[in-house]
């Protein structure tokens, strides 16, 4: 039976990015960087990575069908981001709003959200664009401008992140034994210690999650295409969703959404770009329809967040509607 040890993965998942989130707090208050930075930056980076090996691991393999898995890991990642994950999101913030002191309100750095936003709105409709496997110059090109335009992004990112998040609000740092802790910040090599530990926990039970969810699979006989759009980025991209659901449960949504946000920019810059170098880039039908529908959940994102402010009901229902209906369309 997969799902015992499915339910074990999750909970190493859910332990990994306690861990991490604690850890990144911290060191982002000692580096001085402001919350926008910290989630869009170090958040997600660091919990889109397992997603992102499963691209470049398929991609060098040699075995038949695998370039099309990579690129349905790929562009399955985003998509799951910029509809599910922001469905998530505005749910858990529906739920705590009693807790919440700005209730429904966003309260998040609006420049590092919008520049979030613009970012995937952009790289990734550009990947939608060039679907139909374009001529390697073409490709090339536009896989090494993908590639630059993340570095000019967490470069402008660092400089213009936000307020520094002020020490009150934060817990004590969980691996911090010292009997003077909450009298002093705690060494910054503990926080990296931590961060890594958590990162190590929530890549090796996402790791696990895949394995067995793909056993699941193969005994139901899911195309392995399939499995690349849905189930595998669903399993690697937990991390960001898990961290996400604490911070906004919280009140921290400069850091639930720029965790979510800052990987919907990894994301559709930095594999995509690999994929484009690597690949012919000729998507499939359900691989071009999760573009589709991912472009419209950044869309709906952009307008109910940066123009609206605020978490609304109809958004929520929205990005899980476009979730679903690629469900429905996949197992169609």
């Amino acid at each position: 039976m997969d799902e015992l040890p499915l339910i074990l993965a999750f909970a190493i998942v859910l332990a990994g990015a306690l861990l991490f989130t604690n850890a990144v707090e911290w060191l982002g208050h000692s580096l001085g960087l402001g919350e926008g930075a910290v989630g869009s930056v170090l958040a997600a980076v660091g919990t889109a990575a397992p997603e992102t090996l499963i691209a470049i691991i398929a991609i060098l393999s040699s075995e038949a069908g695998s370039e099309d898995v990579a690129i349905g890991a790929i562009v399955g990642a985003p998509f799951l981001l910029g509809t599910l994950a922001m469905g998530l999101v505005g749910l858990f913030a529906y739920l705590y709003r009693e807790r919440r002191k700005q209730g429904v309100r966003l309260d998040a750095h609006a420049e590092t959200l919008e520049r979030d936003l613009l970012f995937f709105l952009v790289f990734f409709g550009v990947a939608g664009a060039l679907a139909w496997g374009p001529p390697a110059p073409l490709r090339i090109a536009a896989g090494v401008v993908f590639l630059l335009a993340y570095v000019a992004y967490v470069r402008r990112t660092l400089t213009s992140g936000g307020e520094v998040q002020g020490e009150e609000t934060l817990k004590p740092l969980t691996f911090d034994r010292r009997a003077t802790r909450g009298e002093s910040d705690p060494p910054v090599w503990l926080c990296v210690v931590q961060l890594l530990v958590g990162l190590g926990l929530m890549i090796f039970g996402a790791h696990l999650f895949v394995e067995h969810l793909l056993g699941i699979a193969d005994a139901l006989g899911i195309d392995a295409l399939v499995l690349a759009l849905v189930l595998a980025p669903l399993a690697t991209e937990l991390p960001e969703k898990v961290n996400s659901f604490f911070w906004v449960r919280e009140g921290k949504d400069a850091l639930a959404l720029g965790n979510v946000s800052g990987a919907m920019v990894f994301q559709s810059t930095i594999p995509i770009g690999i994929g484009l170098l690597f690949t012919d880039w000729s998507l499939s039908i359900n691989a071009f329809v999760s573009v589709c529908l991912g472009f419209t959940g950044g869309l709906l994102a952009y307008f109910s967040l940066h123009r609206g402010n605020r978490f609304t009901l109809p958004a929520v229902i929205g990005w899980f509607a476009l979730y679903i209906a690629f469900i429905v369309i996949v197992a169609v």
